[in-house]
């Protein structure tokens, strides 16, 4: 079994059209562990040495948030900016987050056309995360294809929020178990509701 930790942020939950219903379905996952970080630090008063208890203490870590003006939630950047030390998670010494795996969690409110590399040149939603990416691989973790729900402001009346819901419990237990594809880094862009592989062995 692989420990799993979701650190959620959404800054305005009370606004919230599928994320917050995302986040208490998994914080009622067995086995893993949920933070809200908004709730956990509402001054932005982030205490390291428990946000790096907690990095050690699990073999998963997920980001579960909404996209906010391209990027992640500003507290969200300002854990990065201060867990995530020199010697710790990088540099010298800093091999503590070797070999774990890393999950962003992304509602966005705009239709996948809005964030098509295709379309857009640059600011598909794959380079809009690849600050995030790249400082989960300088760390020496393996970042996961994002779980992304493009079109959040919609996903409850047009039906797809509760599959959304749904496939995203789904994903933590696989990620809990290990069941999981380990080709899915090199191989896939995004996973969504539709579209979650697993290992051979575990379909079966």
């Amino acid at each position: 079994m692989s420990r799993v930790l979701v650190l959620f942020a959404h800054p305005g939950q009370r606004h919230s059209r599928v994320n917050l219903a995302m986040a208490k379905a998994a914080s009622s996952v067995a086995d893993v562990t949920f933070a809200d970080l908004y709730a956990e630090y509402p001054t932005f008063g982030i205490d390291i040495d428990i946000e790096q208890k907690r990095l050690l203490a699990h073999d998963t870590v997920v980001f579960q948030f909404p996209l906010y003006w391209y990027s992640t939630p500003s507290l969200l950047k300002e854990w990065q900016d201060l867990v995530l030390e020199y010697g710790f998670s990088y540099g010298p010494g800093g091999d503590k987050l070797q070999g774990k795996k890393f999950l962003a969690v992304v509602t966005a409110g705009g239709r996948p056309a809005a964030y098509d590399a295709d379309v857009n040149r640059m600011h598909g939603l794959r380079t809009l995360l690849s600050p995030l990416q790249r400082s989960v691989e300088v760390c020496g973790m393996t970042f996961l294809p994002p779980f992304v729900l493009f079109g959040a402001i919609d996903a409850n009346s047009d039906g797809r929020a509760p599959r959304h819901i749904l496939a995203y419990r789904s994903l933590l237990e696989a990620l809990r178990d290990d069941r999981l594809d380990p080709a899915i880094p090199s191989r896939e862009n995004f996973l969504d509701y539709s579209h979650i592989p697993m290992g051979k062995e575990m379909e079966a």
